[in-house]
């Protein structure tokens, strides 16, 4: 596929405002976007002026040709208790959206080359022991595990109409969204360190090398199915905060009681008290080059040392 053809892709997004979103607009700003957002003023605030934008899936005509459709749309998962309701709302906020894309691609006259919808490592399970690949098979079923197993699930009914790409994320690293984001406050103010044993592995991926995976997945054809969007090396979340706090030169001798995630989070205590080890087999196979391989090169990246 030939730089031209690249420059003038034209790329319907959602979850377009989130933190990645905005990243991933920003790269890219030789493509053409349309942005799905419920909220368009505040959007154009964000984004600015220059792309399309939609509020309903029902807006787009079955004539508009799209190359790519990048499904990021969700609500947070770790920033509210997992009462019902919040159950309710974080599974609708996916398997909706993600439907009604594939809804439109049925009726769409001109299919996109590629669907990259979102998922996360969360698929697994949880495991002290286990090293997934996208082989795996989740470890356990709990709420994380079957929401983005059905998540993935919608999204791979459109494979027998275009090339699919399911985005097992884990955790993102940049210095202005994510969880990076939710530590640093702590650990300059020097109340950082590992939560609950600290033994739980943390499989993370910086930002840039993200982003140049999404480039990987919508350029290469022979790219579909399951991908994890981790670096090769996981951390122990013990480690994953001495290195946060070495490199923002600050002690790391805290620790938060499980017991207190457990009461400000209940269910959803999970994903921090609990981890899997996740490897990127298949972004491996295609020779594809992390930048930041180790968690300690990442972190220097986003903190740098005067």
């Amino acid at each position: 596929m030939g730089q031209n053809v690249l420059e003038s892709m034209n790329i319907l997004i959602t979850g377009g405002t989130g933190f990645i979103g905005k990243k991933l607009i920003t790269k890219f700003s030789d493509y053409q976007f349309t942005v799905l957002t419920r909220n368009i003023e505040r959007a154009k605030k964000t984004l600015g002026d220059t792309h399309t934008y939609l509020t309903e899936i029902s807006q787009l005509s079955p004539e508009t040709k799209f190359d790519s459709i990048i499904n990021l749309a969700g609500e947070p998962i770790a920033d509210k208790r997992w009462r019902k309701r919040q159950k309710d709302k974080l599974q609708h906020s996916r398997w909706k959206t993600t439907q009604d894309l594939v809804g439109w691609i049925k009726t769409a006259k001109h299919k996109p080359s590629s669907f990259l919808s979102g998922s996360a490592i969360g698929f697994y399970g949880t495991s002290e022991s286990a090293i997934f690949t996208e082989d795996s098979f989740p470890s356990i079923q709990d709420f994380s595990s079957r929401l983005c197993q059905q998540w993935e699930d919608v999204a791979m009914s459109a494979s027998d109409l275009t090339r699919v790409v399911l985005l097992r994320t884990g955790v993102v690293l940049a210095v202005d969204g994510g969880a990076l984001k939710k530590l640093i406050l702590p650990f300059k103010l020097g109340l950082g360190g590992k939560i609950g044993s600290g033994d739980q592995w943390m499989s993370w991926i910086h930002i840039d090398d993200y982003l140049n995976a999404i480039k990987l997945f919508i350029e290469d054809e022979t790219c579909q199915g399951p991908f994890n969007l981790t670096a090769p090396n996981p951390v122990k979340n013990s480690e994953f905060s001495k290195i946060l706090a070495a490199s923002l030169k600050r002690p790391s001798f805290m620790t938060v009681p499980a017991f207190l995630m457990k009461l400000i989070l209940g269910e959803a205590s999970t994903l921090v008290l609990d981890g899997q080890k996740v490897v990127p087999a298949k972004l491996l196979d295609k020779n594809f080059l992390f930048a930041f391989e180790t968690y300690k090169k990442a972190v220097n990246n986003l903190f740098p040392l005067p």
